[in-house]
């Protein structure tokens, strides 16, 4: 009796396993599970008040539209970095270690030109990744969240 049971078991923790993964980002070989911030709420957000972001996470801005980004760490607790993407996803511009902002007014982290996606890291990935401007972003996900 058990034997018959198997087969749909095994087929429904598979099932779940895949339900799991959520959405990603690939980044120089290295996956992230990320966060997508795809309207002005979640963007204006973004990572604020969070104590901690793992080493594997990450939160990706999506913009409908082309142009020179600006962010900057205002309740933000965390050290970050922060790279910049054009339509083509494709990296532009890094903004390594930024750091919470203590006091106003907070620093501002522009992009060297413009950009469509940003993508948040914990601080320090991006010179352990060793990255280099070009590098391609590849997102997997809510295909209607990336546009």
């Amino acid at each position: 009796m058990m034997k018959r049971f198997l087969p749909a078991a095994l087929l429904l923790l598979s099932l779940g396993a895949h339900a799991a993964t959520g959405p990603s980002v690939t980044l120089h070989g290295k996956r992230f599970s990320t966060e997508f911030a795809t309207d002005d709420a979640s963007r204006e957000l973004g990572l604020m008040n969070r104590t901690s972001l793992a080493a594997d996470h990450s939160m990706l801005f999506i913009f409908t539209d082309e142009q020179p980004r600006a962010f900057w760490m205002k309740n933000t607790l965390i050290p970050l970095d922060i790279l910049y993407f054009d339509r083509e996803r494709k990296l532009i511009s890094m903004q390594l270690n930024a750091q919470p902002c203590k006091a106003d007014p907070c620093a501002i982290y522009p992009s060297d030109g413009s950009a469509r996606y940003v993508l948040e890291l914990p601080a320090g990935t991006a010179g352990k990744l060793g990255l280099k401007l070009g590098e391609p972003l590849t997102v997997e996900g809510d295909p209607g969240a990336v546009r």
